[in-house]
């Protein structure tokens, strides 16, 4: 180990690297250290933080700070001695107070403004910090097999007495399991803990690892605390040794070797003075609803008593199904004690969304049998909430609007621990870009107004006795009505939307969901301005003229469909952890259809080429999976990839256009404006055609103007972004670096249009590229997000440009980004606006 003192002032650490290290990586070694150096700029000697709080700490006097905070609290006591006979002047006062006093003690604790938001404390240096370290580094490296591992430090000084540490790690010969061997004094407890050794987390063959001894003994603890083995804990699986785990090891050789075998001996006590562990059994359970947590326990007369197979339900005077909640519960009288059923007992209680508060407790035992309460606090019956803010209808050419939601819940509503909900809401933002010749208006109001009512009920609503199969599951079924009216200068178009849902969860991670019914009435016309929507039709007009199929999203319109829907999601927001989000869904749209014959439904639905009401047949597949990788304890990686396939098999040969896939936005490849990407290498459509090459902007000749959304048949795309935490500033600022990819394609062959196809040999170069950075701004109980992305590849910049007379491929765009042409030069930036992290 380095002997090199340091003298004179105190030294900055502002690196520290870990170096040697073979198997066990340096992201493990590194979280053991619990000084964290300096922020630096590129590695180099420059620590603008540092620099920022010396700076705050010039004009920081704490002592003061302390005295303001002395001096508000006697004024606040003398005040509150005057207001004693005011309530509201007094709430008053000690909100104010609570206010001054928090600021204060925060900035006397951590600095001022200047400090706590952009700056960072000076990491001081003491050797003495190393040296703990560095024998930490080596305990770890031997709870990991590594008993021969050596660990030392060596120290860098760097300009303005700033100072490297670089701990050098040696690993030697890992230490492998050879023989596992359990020795226990319980007959029972012997054949259980045998018969589940298939799942053991210790293996013979692998590298001794004193995690997974631990792991082994939690194992163990709860396999038997689900056999009824209700006191036994890890204390009876006495810590191992590691001189008694060797008493196996062959004698170690001179050389060193990459292997070394080691025997590892389990032992399983019983309690002292007996010869085996007791086993309890579950006793009487009552199940008490009330009105307060903190009522006591003795149960008063007048309460409604319901017993259902063994369960005595005091409901406290209220209806509720006793039934249903007999369902949920999984402590069941006379058998054995299960952790599991107690947990999951709680957890499925708790998912009604009917009660603020279960507790289960074991009041007393006799006989070894456990007297269970069960105490549920239940929710207010009614509930109205108010939710108002900020945001994008319509992402595009529009500027952030204002939403309001307003939503009505009832609890409980017909005793069957159902949930009735009815929300209003209604958003506008103010549109640009629909000036015309005849109007040199430019700004119009875009309106969203929308109802919806749903009921959810805790079980499978299904005439079979197969609904009681999915009641471990915690079961919902919910049944909703909904109307949302678009309002646009362009057009108008309404929804009316049912559907039929059932949901159930096999774990916390794993959640289906199938719609037996979902129906849509769609409806669209004229917009508020008679100019801007005359013009609009004029475009969708001349888009059927070359093989579009988006005017039959305006046109009234029927669809009807069955989904399946498995997502398994083990990310939970706020933790910066490794996991995983997948979403895998299959759609069946007018099945039922398709008992009838063509001409029958045609006259059914008055349906002609360009009136009545249109129908669809299809059928839709979508895939989409998330990685989430931490490299640091506020950085981490996250991938995407997300496919589908939507085919119409109807006279029209199309999905609704709701069903489509679209490419482009905020959730999406971010270099593009939302929907405006593709298909395939299609170029972008405009609205005038005196521009000298197709799909160029007139105003910006060499920029493609994209005017119209490009739905497609089927989607390839992926995203890749690096995130991190910049500094706090009110919420976290956290910044991110991404690149995406992608695009849609149709499947069916169009002579009006080149390019849009998918095919296998040509549909790579079509993937567009693009790259770009975010920021974000964690609130913690939502985030906004910004996303600047440039595009990389361009598939639809391979053309013939009629100026020059010349074919032209500027597919790679990116060197024709310009910082002094943002939004003018050929590769503009495009910003998104969000709510959330993209994926």
């Amino acid at each position: 180990m380095s002997s090199k003192r340091l003298q004179g002032d105190k030294y900055i650490l502002t690196a520290q690297t870990v170096k040697g290290n073979r198997t066990i990586t340096s992201e493990q070694l590194e979280s053991l250290i619990p000084q964290k150096p300096n922020r630096r700029i590129l590695g180099l000697p420059i620590t603008p933080p540092l620099w920022f709080y010396q700076l705050g700490l010039r004009k920081y006097n704490r002592d003061a700070v302390l005295r303001e905070l002395e001096a508000k609290t006697n004024e606040f006591e003398q005040q509150s001695q005057q207001l004693a006979n005011q309530p509201k002047a007094l709430k008053k006062l000690n909100r104010r107070f609570s206010k001054q006093a928090k600021k204060l003690r925060q900035e006397a604790e951590e600095g001022n403004w200047l400090m706590r938001n952009l700056g960072e404390p000076p990491s001081y240096f003491t050797e003495g910090d190393a040296q703990t370290n560095a024998a930490k580094m080596q305990k770890y490296l031997s709870d990991k097999g590594f008993f021969h591992a050596r660990t030392a430090y060596k120290l860098d000084t760097l300009r303005r007495r700033q100072i490297r540490v670089n701990y050098q790690i040696t690993e030697n010969a890992g230490f492998y399991l050879r023989n596992i061997k359990y020795e226990i004094a319980d007959a029972r407890v012997d054949s259980l803990v045998r018969n589940s050794l298939i799942v053991s987390k210790l293996k013979a063959g692998e590298r001794f690892d004193l995690d997974n001894i631990s792991g082994e003994k939690i194992r163990i603890e709860s396999l038997l605390r689900d056999q009824g083995y209700y006191t036994f804990s890890r204390q009876y699986i006495p810590v191992t040794d590691l001189d008694t785990t060797r008493r196996g090891t062959e004698r170690l050789p001179g050389a060193d070797t990459l292997h070394r075998p080691i025997d590892v001996y389990l032992q399983i006590l019983n309690p002292p003075g007996r010869s085996e562990h007791p086993i309890y059994r579950i006793g009487e359970v009552e199940v008490r609803i009330s009105p307060d947590e903190l009522q006591p326990v003795i149960i008063p007369t007048g309460l409604d008593t319901v017993r259902r197979n063994g369960i005595t339900y005091l409901l406290g005077g209220r209806n509720i199904s006793s039934r249903l909640l007999d369902s949920k519960i999984r402590t069941r009288p006379g058998a054995l004690y299960s952790q599991t059923n107690y947990r999951e007992t709680q957890r499925s209680l708790f998912l009604l969304n009917q009660f603020k508060f279960v507790n289960l407790n074991f009041i007393d035992t006799t006989n070894r049998r456990l007297r269970t309460l069960i105490t549920a606090t239940p929710l207010d019956k009614y509930e109205a909430t108010a939710e108002s803010g900020f945001t994008v209808l319509y992402q595009g050419q529009s500027y952030p609007g204002g939403f309001g939601n307003l939503t009505f819940r009832v609890r409980n509503l017909f005793g069957g621990l159902e949930t009735f909900e009815t929300s209003l809401r209604y958003g506008f933002e103010a549109q640009t870009g629909f000036a015309t010749e005849t109007s040199s208006k430019s700004i119009y109001f875009a309106q969203e107004l929308g109802v919806s009512s749903s009921f959810t009920f805790p079980q499978i609503l299904f005439p079979s006795p197969l609904r009681f199969k999915f009641t471990p599951y915690n079961p919902r079924t919910q049944i909703s009505l909904g109307f949302s009216n678009t309002i646009r200068p362009d057009y108008r178009r309404s929804t009316l939307r049912a559907t039929t849902a059932y949901n159930w969860q096999s774990s916390p991670t794993t959640q289906f969901n199938l719609y037996i019914a979902d129906i849509n009435l769609i409806n669209a016309g004229n917009g508020t301005d008679s100019t801007i929507s005359t013009s609009f039709q004029k475009q969708l007009d001349s888009l059927i003229e070359q093989g579009s199929t988006i005017y039959l999203g305006f046109r009234r319109s029927f669809a009807s469909g069955i989904s399946f829907g498995y997502t398994y999601n083990t990310n939970t927001t706020g933790q910066n952890r490794r996991a995983s989000f997948l979403r895998a869904v299959v759609e069946s749209g007018g099945t039922t259809l398709n008992f009838f014959p063509e001409t029958q439904l045609r006259k059914f639905f008055n349906t002609t080429d360009s009136t009545g009401l249109q129908y669809y047949k299809y059928l839709r597949f979508n895939f989409d999976y998330r990685r989430y990788i931490p490299l640091s304890t506020h950085t981490s990686l996250a991938f995407r990839i997300n496919t589908g396939l939507v085919y119409g098999y109807g006279s029209n040969r199309t999905a609704p256009y709701e069903k489509l896939f679209f490419a482009g936005g905020s959730n999406s490849v971010r270099a593009w404006l939302p929907r405006r990407l593709g298909p395939g290498s299609e170029w972008p459509q405009r609205s005038s055609t005196n521009s000298n090459a197709p799909g160029l902007n007139p105003d910006y000749p060499e920029q493609f103007l994209y005017t119209f959304e490009k739905p497609g048949d089927m989607i390839i795309e992926g995203s890749a972004e690096l995130r991190g935490r910049l500094f706090h500033l009110l919420a976290d600022i956290n910044g991110a670096f991404f690149i995406d990819a992608g695009n849609v394609w149709t499947l069916r062959d169009n002579p009006k249009r080149n390019g849009e196809n998918f095919r296998l040999d040509t549909f790579f170069p079509q993937i567009a590229v693009g790259t770009g950075v975010g920021i974000r701004f964690d609130f913690s109980f939502f985030v906004i997000r910004l996303d600047g992305g440039i595009k990389v590849w361009d598939p639809a910049r391979q053309y013939f440009k009629e100026s020059e007379g010349k074919f032209v491929d500027e597919r790679f765009i990116l060197p024709k980004f310009s910082l002094k042409q943002l939004s003018s030069g050929p590769n503009p930036l495009v910003i998104n606006f969000g709510i959330g992290y993209p994926f």
